[in-house]
């Protein structure tokens, strides 16, 4: 199981917010112009390794049986990654 982060923003999300303002006989010559279509939006996402993962879950509080059982993984693994060692 992996976390994915991503950050994408699309042209067409831009161009609501922000739509262009036009008045008189700039906006009838823009009426007659085709609206260009908008590039695929490209997205950046970064997988984050088991153990990233569990120091990220581990930061936001939640405790090691927690994050064993969201991440699919081993108390002990959870240990690992977080260098807890049992001492016996």
């Amino acid at each position: 199981m992996g976390l994915s982060v991503s950050n994408a923003l699309s042209i067409a999300s831009l161009a609501a917010a922000n739509p262009p303002s036009t008045s008189g006989a700039a906006a009838a010559s823009s009426a007659a112009q085709p609206t260009p279509q908008p590039a695929a939006a490209q997205t950046d996402t970064v997988q984050l390794s088991e153990a990233q993962q569990v120091y990220n879950l581990y930061n936001q509080g939640q405790t090691i049986p927690q994050i064993a059982t969201s991440l699919s993984l081993t108390v002990d693994n959870v240990n690992f990654y977080l260098g807890i060692t049992n001492s016996s």
